[in-house]
């Protein structure tokens, strides 16, 4: 995605799952940044009880996951990618993006054809590697200011620009939303939620660890990974620390 001059097809527990790398990836020697926060006492309480969910639910669940062999939970992590690509290749070509949208459509086409479904990940062998894109990044591509910090109940951080993007990009991009059935978008956000978590979970550790103020680190964290993003990882005003650590450790 372009940047402008000023700098986790989702459902809400999809975004969950992309929202605990946000709410996980922090490093406790990164200075912070200012961030709008005038919720921030609320904010604290649902990261309270998000914290409680995970150590009661998800990050249980997520261990359990881990157990299956690699070969399946990386097919698992490509059918999700896969299934996320019609959203991004609508917001690639949103923010003007062609040659990322190309990208995008041949992904999606080789790996449900030859991929089988996106169980294997054939287009990034052939070149064409992924990308993710969302409609908050789309507001801020075209100047929409991102608003205050969010703490969402069960979703994580996010800000006002953020969670709007989220529901455009689910009840507009997102093909599972027009399906008949809501099984199928439950089913993946799950997915979603638990692969990620899996994945994170020897970050997570060290946070609760090591930082002093985990809710203060989470907010700045945040930011600074959307900033990243909205750049689409090009070089930028923000701590580099705080982007290098929201990258997610391959398999």
């Amino acid at each position: 995605m372009r940047a402008r001059r000023r700098i986790f097809g989702v459902t809400p527990v999809r975004l969950a799952s992309s929202l605990v790398a946000a709410t996980v990836f922090a490093a406790p020697a990164a200075r912070a940044v200012e961030v709008s926060d005038p919720l921030e006492p609320v904010n604290r309480v649902i990261y309270g009880l998000n914290e409680l969910v995970d150590v009661m639910l998800l990050g249980p669940v997520a261990e359990a996951y881990g157990e299956l062999p690699s070969p399946v939970r990386t097919g698992v992590r490509n059918v999700l990618d896969n299934l996320r690509a019609p959203v991004t290749f609508v917001n690639d070509l949103l923010q003007g993006e062609t040659d990322r949208a190309g990208t995008t459509f041949a992904r999606f086409f080789i790996n449900s054809t030859l991929g089988l479904f996106g169980l294997f990940d054939l287009a990034s062998e052939l070149g064409h590697p992924q990308h993710h894109e969302d409609f908050g990044q789309t507001l801020a591509v075209w100047g929409v200011a991102e608003g205050p910090f969010l703490m969402l109940p069960l979703l994580g951080p996010s800000t006002l620009r953020d969670t709007a993007g989220l529901a455009v990009d689910m009840l507009a991009f997102d093909p599972l939303a027009h399906a008949s059935s809501i099984e199928p978008s439950i089913a993946r956000g799950v997915g979603e939620a638990v692969d990620t978590r899996h994945r994170l979970d020897p970050v997570i550790r060290d946070v609760r660890r090591n930082s002093l103020d985990p809710y203060a680190t989470v907010r700045s964290a945040y930011v600074q990974r959307r900033a990243g993003e909205i750049r689409n990882s090009r070089p930028g005003t923000a701590d580099p620390r705080y982007e290098s650590i929201f990258r997610e450790e391959e398999e």
